[in-house]
C-alpha cells in the first residue's frame, strides 16, 4: 500500500474510506426513481444534470439497520469498473492523507465476503478507518443487475 488520499464517510457509525480517485462526485441526497424488480440493494435511479447514475445502499450491502435520509445523508458518486455508481452514505466527513505507515491490511478475523472488498485500514490519530476497494464492493452478479436496468433505461428512452 502507498499513501493515500481518502473520501472518509459515515455508515451506521463507521467511518469508512474511498481512494479519492473514484471519487466522481459527492452530492447532497435527492429523491430516487424506484425501479421495479431490481435488487434491495439498488434503491433506484437519479438524474444528476442530465445523466443517470444507479444508487447502491451500502447499509442493506453491509447488513446495517435502515435509516431514514436527512440532511447529512449524500450520494457518492463513484467510478467502479468502468460504470458510474452512486453510493449512499449518511455522511462525509473529511478528505484526508494516510500515509502508508498508518495503513494496514483487512484484520484476519474479517471473514465470507465482507474481506473481499475491505482494502485495509487507515489509523488517524485513534480512529479506525475502513479503506473500502469499490470495484470489489458489488461482484459480478450485481454488476450484472446494474447493467440490465441501465439497459433498460437507455431502451425507453
Amino acid at each position: 500500500m502507498a499513501n493515500s488520499q481518502l473520501v472518509v464517510f459515515k455508515v451506521g457509525g463507521e467511518e469508512f474510506g474511498i481512494d479519492i480517485m473514484k471519487v466522481f462526485g459527492i452530492e447532497k441526497y435527492q429523491d430516487i426513481v424506484r425501479v421495479p424488480n431490481t435488487p434491495t440493494y439498488i434503491e433506484g435511479m437519479i438524474n444528476l444534470r442530465g445523466e443517470v447514475y444507479p444508487i447502491y445502499n451500502l447499509r442493506k450491502k453491509f447488513h446495517m439497520d435502515l435509516k431514514q435520509a436527512d440532511e447529512n445523508t449524500k450520494f457518492i458518486i463513484v467510478n467502479t469498473n468502468d460504470m458510474m455508481v452512486g453510493l449512499i452514505v449518511d455522511a462525509v466527513v473529511e478528505i484526508i492523507h494516510i500515509e502508508e505507515k498508518n495503513m494496514e491490511a483487512a484484520p484476519k478475523l474479517i471473514a465470507g465476503a465482507a474481506r473481499r472488498y475491505i482494502a485495509g485500514v487507515g489509523k488517524v490519530g485513534q480512529r479506525m478507518i475502513i479503506m473500502l476497494d469499490v470495484d470489489l464492493i458489488m461482484n459480478d452478479q450485481e454488476q450484472t443487475e446494474i447493467n440490465n436496468m441501465l439497459d433498460e433505461h437507455s431502451k425507453e428512452k
